[in-house]
């Protein structure tokens, strides 16, 4: 595990209507988001790697589809730097992960179906009224970036 990211198993509840899944509790979670969004990838689409300068991100993973995410710490402080994890989330795996300011994040869909993902960010993209630059260093950008996802 890399310091400061968190994992949580998400439980579906079924029943014959389909299922329910709790995201986000306040009780839980000391974690607030600022906005929302979707994101469906098509199978063997990467997105990533980048990584925040200020902002956290709050992934749900739930399908239809799954992905491997792959993160690695670029924080100099951290108890954890320079390490690398690889997570395979989604349908059969529904998980929700928060990804701290400072550690490189992307994913791969790896289903033979698109793949749903969900994150709820603590920061506005572009800030108030869209007008600040956007928080992302693209490392897949980068042809001599070490962050990697095959």
């Amino acid at each position: 595990m890399i310091n400061e990211v968190i994992v949580k198993e998400i439980s579906k509840n079924y029943d014959d209507r389909g299922f329910l899944a709790e995201l986000f509790r306040a009780d839980e979670l000391d974690f607030k988001p600022a906005m929302s969004y979707a994101s469906f990838t098509n199978p063997g689409v990467i997105r990533g790697p980048h990584e925040h300068v200020a902002q956290s991100d709050c992934f749900v993973f739930l399908g239809p589809g799954s992905f491997a995410l792959h993160l690695w710490d670029r924080r100099a402080n951290s108890s954890t730097n320079g390490e690398k994890m690889e997570i395979i989330v989604g349908e059969n795996n529904p998980t929700l992960v928060i990804v701290p300011p400072g550690v490189v994040h992307g994913y791969k869909c790896i289903s033979e179906i698109p793949a749903l993902s969900l994150n709820f960010p603590d920061k506005l993209y572009r800030g108030e009224g869209k007008k600040e630059e956007v928080d992302e260093i693209r490392w897949e950008k980068d042809p001599e970036s070490p962050y990697k996802i095959s």
